[in-house]
């Protein structure tokens, strides 16, 4: 058995004020739908205590599960070892670094939301993650049955 080479997958960090809703989200999708031939990471400028039960719950129901995530504070390592930075309304927290691919998702908070409110943005999500795959030359995966 030979030694693996150093991974050349793309690597996606998902950004967020508190990294317990929108880019949990996006990491859960981007994990399933990749299969694992992406790299992914989220954090948060101000990290809550925990994921937003609802958003776990919308994620859920699509058949991903994101339970045992907790919320990540956003370091500067996590930014440049990876290949797209999306942010989702951090503002200004997330570090720049040249070279990098950034896009600013603007997505509706789910924080304090109804799971009839976080339904749509998850499905948003979803439809963007889809987009980023295609732009990586990822084919997606099917999700699991909810």
């Amino acid at each position: 058995m030979t030694d693996t080479p150093a991974t050349t997958k793309p690597s996606a960090l998902f950004v967020c004020v508190h990294n317990a809703g929108r880019s949990q989200m996006a990491a859960g999708f981007l994990r399933a739908l990749s299969g694992g031939a992406v790299e992914v990471r989220s954090a948060g400028s101000m990290p809550a205590d925990r994921i937003n039960p609802v958003a776990v719950e919308a994620m859920a129901e699509v058949g991903v599960d994101i339970t045992a995530e907790q919320p990540k504070v956003l370091t500067t390592e996590a930014v440049q070892a990876s290949d797209v930075v999306i942010t989702m309304g951090c503002g200004d927290a997330c570090p720049i670094f040249p070279g990098k691919r950034y896009e600013d998702w603007q997505l509706d908070d789910p924080a304090g939301q109804g799971i009839e409110a976080v339904r749509p943005i998850r499905d948003e999500i979803e439809r963007r993650i889809r987009e980023l795959l295609a732009s990586l030359d990822v084919e997606p995966v099917a999700l699991p049955t909810a």
